[in-house]
């Protein structure tokens, strides 16, 4: 009796899909050293044969349930980055999302107290940025996407992988363009330090729109603040929307953050945002 109702319980503990699971997939990190995993969500209704597509780039947490009780796979992605995925499936694109974490041997992902330990094979700025440049060359084999037209998006530390991938002087890809990289991208509640890499401003190569909320408790809205002001010339297409009374991970539809008011109204916001932007460089 015992061990049925620690199954009941490790069943229970696993989050529920909300569509289809997406399709499991390896492939190389433009750093020539990682084989990493992504889940592909494909369009979901009518879509061109060749759909644009999009990268996603998971946070500190990792791409998986904080209940995934040791089971990493595209049953246990976490709610944020089903319903994201879907959302984008549903917009007539393909997105992957891109575990840089579980292939280096930290699948549960780590603690925000954790941030000065975490080993450089998991650096947001010098390393992750190749992970993303691997999902584009990965997404350029496939006869299912549109080769040039390919977006980004990141969450918390994949929002800040995603500010240094997008770098005019990113070292993970030589001469940067919407063309050879990203048409554009979104980053969400990014750590904006940026190891002091980027001290006088970060000139993205395409458009990047950045959403941060006044009371998140893990990164400083105001050193995101600062480093586009430091960034706005007539060079850089960046810019920043401010959310008041929202908190780290504003869109994750758990109800311990959509029980906030703010982070309903963040939510709605910067998700029809999310949608519009893509659509513009995209879908042309």
């Amino acid at each position: 009796m015992a061990v049925t109702a620690a199954v009941v319980l490790s069943v229970a503990a696993a989050p529920p899909p909300i569509g289809p699971l997406p399709d499991r997939v390896t492939f190389p990190s433009a750093d020539g050293q990682t084989t990493l995993v992504g889940y592909v969500f494909k369009p979901e209704g009518p879509h061109a044969a060749r759909s644009p597509a999009v990268v996603m780039m998971h946070g500190r947490a990792g791409p998986y349930s904080s209940l995934a009780n040791g089971r990493y796979d595209a049953s246990t992605l976490s709610q944020r980055h089903q319903k994201w995925g879907h959302l984008w499936a549903q917009q007539g694109y393909l997105a992957i999302l891109v575990d840089g974490f579980g292939p280096r041997g930290f699948p549960e992902g780590f603690t925000h107290q954790s941030y000065e330990q975490r080993p450089e094979s998991v650096n947001e700025v010098i390393v992750r940025p190749y992970d993303a440049y691997g999902a584009v060359a990965y997404l350029r084999t496939r006869n299912d996407v549109a080769a040039d037209h390919i977006a980004l998006q990141g969450w918390s530390n994949g929002a800040s992988a995603t500010l240094s991938t997008m770098s005019s002087t990113t070292p993970a890809l030589a001469s940067p363009s919407s063309t050879t990289g990203f048409r554009g991208a979104l980053a969400f509640y990014p750590g904006c330090g940026l190891k002091g890499k980027f001290k006088t401003g970060l000139i993205p190569y395409a458009p990047v729109h950045v959403f941060v909320g006044t009371a998140d408790e893990e990164i400083s809205p105001q050193e995101c603040s600062d480093l586009v002001d430091k960034s706005r010339t007539e060079h850089a297409n960046i810019s920043l929307k401010i959310y008041p009374g929202a908190t780290h991970d504003f869109d994750d539809p758990s109800a311990s953050r959509q029980d906030n008011p703010a982070n309903v109204a963040a939510t709605r916001d910067a998700t029809a945002d999310a949608i519009e932007f893509f659509a513009a460089i995209l879908r042309h």
